[in-house]
């Protein structure tokens, strides 16, 4: 609603100024048709032809107090109603079962009850009585019921001998119920009660009810007598509400209050609420009205209303504008120190008073608030960029570079950042002090060449320099000028005197300190900015960007260090090197993680009978719990090898082993569990060619021909490693001399960035290169697969097979008599004297004579004798028995037993496998000098 308020501002300013107007007609003209006449015209207007009353207008006050007394009143009735309703439904559901309750009790005590429940037919005798005093007593039913709750009557006949729907338990142990629940004759109230004869016994059931939908009619009489209540309320209201609406308009003339709050809120708005000087000056030039802030911006006395503006004692240019009453805009004007923006306007525009209104703004505050501001800005947002730009990798000298790089230029023109030497390797801090020598580790500036220690210099800061001052108080210290600073020059005169010839006039140094500890000390300078740091806002600033690095930088170093220890840890329960075997020539690599130590491993594990064992396996996971499982599992793979066992057997003794360490460390609380470790276990017999593998949800193994063909083995897959119930299978193949049988864990083919089925399209191209040697293949093989990002372990095996010749192999078939031993000790002394091992001859047939006279002893069926040379001359003698002989002491009178005695002295290492035909029993024994390498590749 747009109103001309001029007049009316001006009515009421005169009255607060205590100024009258001299010519009260020529001042405030009466308009054609009067005030009311006037106001009425700016007024809301109704749809034509119809001019409603005021309290139907919910614009107006009395339109309002109507709805406010409509809404009031309709809450009430609303209410009372609800309350009505329910306390009427209440007392008569309360009613209803006090009478069912009456009835009930009342027809069970009646004379003859009891006697009738055991006649032949106690329907005939009690359903007249019933309906009779359900017809009596307003009820809806009066149902007599046995003890088994069989309707004995009904008001429908077809009802009775049914079952009751009911709780009768209650009952008929001397209780007297009330419920309600749905009945044949809808949902009712109901009472039971129990009918006893002269002995106190329960021998029958009443239960008389009245149904909901009479409850409801009950309480539904009083709605009538509410609606009349609210209806005569609802009059009431209405006609006080025009009452009051008339009143209203009579003593505002017309004018709604809402009209005359809004020209008190304006008055006031531009008296107080506007941060801008406002004057108002009559036609005569007098001063009729000056707020608050045009008299703090003109330097007015006290209550200048009345005056002449040239009396105010305001400088020539200023009075000359406000006596002028010329229309100004955005006009600056001088006023003493102050620089104001001025508006100048007429009043008198469409027959308002004569005079003028002018505003003031203090351009030189507004100008000096925009400086801090954006002051402020930058330095937030500098702020909000090193939380964002600080800390993105868990490395500490990037995390430095990165500290100096925000800071550079928006805060300083250079950056040193110096931190002690036990962070940069992860220890413990517990020793740093101010005294202690620090690296410097960053420095960044706005040019290359600097004056500054170059990265890697160590250095230790003298107790008198502003570096030590502040490590030891924790605080940031300035030194506005560095050519007078000599507590910092007396740290390297020659040096400090090179920075300060520079260029560099002010420093800001701010140690860095994480959780109570000191990490070491930034430096901020000033070379080609000509203000000197601020002692208050740019050591406040300069602390809060070193709190937030020190945070992320002793991140980074609890994480070195902890990885550091992982992957020493790691490194130690793998393989140092390898063992020394002829059957395959192995190259291996193994890359951990950069993110963190994982649980990859691998070994090669020699075995009787010149075969070797290759493992290679995986634990889910990073950190020290991976690397701590991985050594358990490599140990645990290394005792059960050591029985000679076939894979899958080994595999399921380490599934075995995990559960139960799961189940005992569960138990414990706090374990974590090792479900999900996989594992590949192979042994290779470079006799007879072949290979026996198995693996636990491991990824297949590869083999790549000498044609250079690469075929990745279809091996059954298994369940991984501790979740136990299904068996694993082992598959034995024949491999060819010279093949390659690759090994690897799922870091080498899986990336986030790369599927599974691409990283074996690229194993498979890397490896399909003939004439490669293992060590060629490993290099080809990680620069192929190898990622930018190393999310997790990589281990890779590369075994070439060997095969043993069939003349480092010698065989023979004993029957089972004791007088062809002596026939086997001379093959075996011929054989030995072929291969000039003459020296150990006599050793190898007083073991080859103990053990083949045990075999007969104790065995049944042929023996089998061979002898392998090797890297030491090995001897196995095998039967079909499954028993295993054993080590032990024979006594003095002993005739026998101290065969395995000596055969343990006269070799290195003995022992028993079992096959699926029997047992093989072998022994190692070392060659002469000499003798050379028993296998050939």
């Amino acid at each position: 609603m747009a109103r001309d308020m001029g007049r009316s501002w001006a009515r009421a300013l005169s009255a607060r100024s205590g100024l009258r107007p001299r010519s009260r007609r020529r001042e405030h003209p009466r308009p054609p048709g009067g005030w009311r006449d006037w106001f009425q015209r700016r007024a809301p207007r109704w749809p034509q032809g119809w001019r409603g009353p005021s309290w139907l207008n919910v614009r107006t006050l009395a339109g309002q107090v109507f709805l406010l007394q409509l809404v009031v009143v309709l809450l009430l009735i609303g209410s009372s109603l609800v309350s009505l309703l329910l306390v009427s439904r209440h007392d008569t559901q309360q009613e209803a079962r006090n009478r069912s309750i009456s009835v009930a009790t009342a027809f069970a005590n009646s004379p003859g009850i009891a006697p009738a429940l055991r006649a032949p037919d106690p329907t005939a005798i009690l359903q007249p009585r019933a309906e009779a005093v359900r017809k009596a007593s307003a009820v809806d039913f009066v149902v007599v019921l046995n003890t088994k709750g069989i309707r004995l009557t009904h008001p429908n006949p077809h009802r009775i001998g049914k079952h009751f729907i009911g709780r009768i338990g209650p009952s008929l142990h001397g209780r007297t119920i009330t419920d309600t629940a749905p009945g044949t004759l809808g949902r009712s109230v109901y009472a039971v009660t129990p009918v006893k004869d002269a002995h106190g016994k329960v021998v029958g059931l009443v239960s008389a009810g009245i149904t909901i939908a009479k409850v409801q009619s009950l309480a539904n009489r009083e709605v009538p007598l509410v609606m009349g209540a609210a209806a005569a309320s609802l009059a009431l209201a209405t006609g006080g509400t025009a009452l009051v609406s008339g009143r209203l308009r009579r003593q505002t003339h017309g004018l709604e209050p809402v009209e005359l709050a809004h020209m008190y809120e304006h008055h006031d708005a531009v008296l107080h609420v506007v941060r801008e000087g406002v004057l108002i000056v009559d036609g005569d030039g007098r001063l009729v009205l000056a707020n608050d802030e045009a008299i703090r911006l003109l330097g007015l006395p006290p209550r200048p209303e009345g005056l002449n503006v040239t009396d105010l004692g305001l400088d020539t240019q200023m009075a000359d504008l406000l006596a002028s009453a010329r229309v100004a805009t955005d006009e600056v004007v001088a006023t003493g120190e102050r620089l104001l923006v001025v508006n100048n306007r007429s009043t008198d525009r469409d027959g308002g008073p004569p005079g003028t209104v002018a505003t003031l703004r203090d351009s030189t505050e507004l100008r000096a608030l925009t400086g801090r501001a954006e002051v402020a800005q930058r330095r937030l947002k500098l702020l909000y960029d090193a939380g964002v730009e600080i800390g993105t990798t868990l490395d500490v000298t990037r995390t430095a570079e990165e500290l100096a790089g925000v800071a550079v230029p928006r805060f300083a023109d250079f950056v040193t950042v110096d931190l002690a030497e036990a962070i940069l390797r992860g220890e413990d801090l517990a020793g740093v002090t101010a005294a202690s020598e620090l690296r410097r580790t960053a420095v960044v500036g706005i040019h290359d060449d600097h004056p500054f220690y170059q990265v890697g210099r160590r250095f230790t800061y003298l107790p008198s320099t502003p570096q030590a001052r502040s490590m030891r108080s924790g605080r940031g210290t300035v030194e506005s000028d560095l050519g007078l600073a000599f507590d910092w020059q007396a740290q390297d005169p020659e040096h400090t005197a090179l920075v300060v010839a520079y260029g560099v006039h002010s420093l800001v140094t701010t140690p860095l300190r994480a959780r109570g500890v000191l990490l070491g000390l930034v430096n901020f300078w000033r070379a080609e900015r000509r203000e000197p740091f601020d002692a208050e806002e740019d050591a406040s600033l300069a602390e809060e960007l070193a709190t937030h690095a020190a945070v992320c930088i002793d991140n980074a170093r609890r994480y070195t260090r902890e990885h550091a220890m992982a992957e020493t840890l790691q490194r130690s329960l793998l393989p140092q090197r390898l063992p020394e075997q002829s059957a395959l020539e192995v190259a291996y690599r193994y890359l951990p993680a950069e993110s963190g130590v994982g649980g990859d491993w691998f070994d090669v594990i020699p075995l009787p009978g010149a075969r070797v064992a290759l493992v290679v396996g995986d634990v889910v996971g990073h950190g020290l719990l991976a690397a701590a499982t991985m050594g358990r599992l490599r140990t645990a793979v290394h005792n059960f090898s050591s029985l000679d066992l076939p894979p899958d057997e080994i595999l399921s003794h380490l599934d075995e082993l995990i559960t139960r360490i799961d189940h005992d460390e569960g138990i414990a609380g706090g374990g974590a569990v090792i479900t999900g470790a996989t594992c590949l276990y192979a042994i290779y017999d470079p006799v007879s060619r072949l290979c026996s593998m198995a693996r636990a949800g491991h990824p297949p193994p590869a083999l790549v021909g000498t044609d250079g063909s690469v075929e990745f083995l279809d091996l059954p897959a298994g369940t991984p490693l501790g979740l136990g119930g299904l068996p694993f299978e082992t598959v034995e193949l024949r491999l060819p001399e010279a093949s390659h049988l690759v090994l690897y864990t799922d870091g080498l083919i899986e990336d986030r960035d790369r599927e599974i089925d691409e990283g074996l399209h690229l194993l498979r191209a890397a490896l399909s290169h003939p004439n490669r040697d293992p060590e060629e293949s490993c290099s080809a093989v990680l620069e192929a697969l190898l990622p930018d990002r190393q999310n997790d372990d990589i281990a890779l095996i590369v075994a070439r097979t060997r095969v043993l010749q069939p003349d480092r192999i010698a065989e023979w078939e004993v029957p089972s008599h004791p007088s062809e031993v002596s026939k086997v000790r001379a093959d075996v002394a011929r054989q030995l004297a072929d291969w000039g091992l003459d020296e150990v001859a006599y050793s190898t047939e007083l073991i080859l004579s103990e053990l083949i006279t045990n075999a007969i002893r104790y065995a049944l069926g042929p023996i089998r004798v061979r002898l392998l040379r090797e890297r030491s001359l090995i001897c196995e003698v095998s039967d079909f028995s499954s028993t295993s002989p054993h080590l032990r002491y024979a006594a003095a009178t002993d005739e026998g037993g101290r065969g395995l005695f000596l055969v343990a002295q006269f070799t290195e290492r003995w022992g028993t496998r079992y096959t699926a035909e029997g047992k093989v029993i072998w022994t190692e024994q070392s060659l002469p000098s000499g003798a050379g390498p028993a296998a050939e590749s």
